[in-house]
């Protein structure tokens, strides 16, 4: 039997697509509207040098409570300095390497990452994907090294007062376009739009549970603001990437649906604004030059990064 279901993130994608809007090949979605013109743009938010980093450490004390489908990384010393302390002119050396899901802990969501009626963002079919070859289309590499633009912080928690939103807190529109007025600021073409929920909290405490748990987060109505704004990418300080339960009655990940395969949005989850948050509130200045480059998996979904925002 055919579903009939009229799900409404699906009629909303359909109006927010951007398949095509960039050729029929491509396949970085909204980091087009990083131009050269932008970046040389965004270099200019650099004035006193100070760097800030807004990511979370990659350890065996990462985001995830036990048992879960992501684990935390582990790492392990492949060679120790005792193993090369007999080397006749004492040199000592260490190698390690690390085994770690690629969306362990801060990261970027790709655009073969989510899809629904069997297609990912720009037309890719699910075929395109495969245990052999990874995606063959989409896959992280593409977007990997292009995600450097102006950054603006926008302090949602802040902005209601509370050092957390509470639960399951659906960030709208009326959210946004408040926190830039009172921050002073405006979110531009091209410009890795930073949503601070204040959720990173449960995690510094050490409840893991709670941060994989019932995070506030952007609902459908904020999939309207992202594509009429043009934002490049979209970096958020919990790990679910949207309000979570999501309010939408038999779905999953609805706003991802939306973001990742229809507006063609890079997304990224467990970042840390709280250093960031201080500066900006200290200075005044909500905008910044933000690296956030991740790594060339080819045929891979996701990557995991390390990024810093330069003020």
């Amino acid at each position: 039997m055919t579903d009939t279901t009229v799900w409404p993130h699906h009629e909303l994608g359909k109006e927010l697509s951007n398949w095509g809007r960039w050729g029929d090949d491509d396949q970085i979605g909204t980091l087009n509207f990083i131009t050269p013109e932008k970046l040389v743009a965004s270099a200019k938010m650099v004035r006193t040098g100070k760097t800030i980093d807004c990511g979370i450490p990659f350890d065996k004390d990462g985001p995830f409570p036990p048992g879960g489908w992501r684990r935390n990384p582990h790492h392990l010393f492949t060679l120790l300095p005792s193993d090369t302390a007999s080397s006749k002119d004492g040199q000592i050396a260490a190698d390690d390497v690390i085994i770690m899901g690629l969306q362990a802990s801060t990261q970027w969501d790709g655009l073969a990452h989510v899809g629904y009626d069997g297609f990912f963002y720009n037309g890719m079919p699910a075929r395109a994907l495969n245990n052999f070859q990874g995606a063959s289309r989409n896959d992280i590499a593409q977007v990997a090294t292009k995600l450097v633009s102006r950054g603006v912080l926008l302090d949602i928690a802040g902005l209601k007062g509370v050092e957390v939103l509470p639960d399951s807190y659906e960030i709208t529109t009326a959210d946004v376009e408040a926190a830039q007025e009172r921050q002073g600021v405006r979110v531009e073409s091209g410009d890795i739009a930073c949503i601070r929920t204040g959720w990173t909290k449960y995690f510094r405490e050490g409840d893991r549970q709670k941060y994989v748990g019932p995070t506030a987060g952007p609902g459908l109505d904020l999939c309207r603001w992202i594509h009429d704004s043009e934002i490049a990418a979209l970096a958020l300080d919990q790990s679910n990437g949207e309000v979570w339960p999501t309010p939408v009655p038999g779905a999953t990940i609805p706003v991802h649906q939306v973001m990742i395969r229809d507006i063609g949005l890079t997304l990224g989850e467990m970042f840390d604004f709280e250093a960031l948050r201080a500066d900006c509130e200290a200075d005044g200045v909500w905008e910044f030059l933000f690296v956030a480059n991740g790594l060339l998996v080819t045929g891979a979904v996701g990557t995991p990064l390390s990024p810093v925002a330069i003020k």
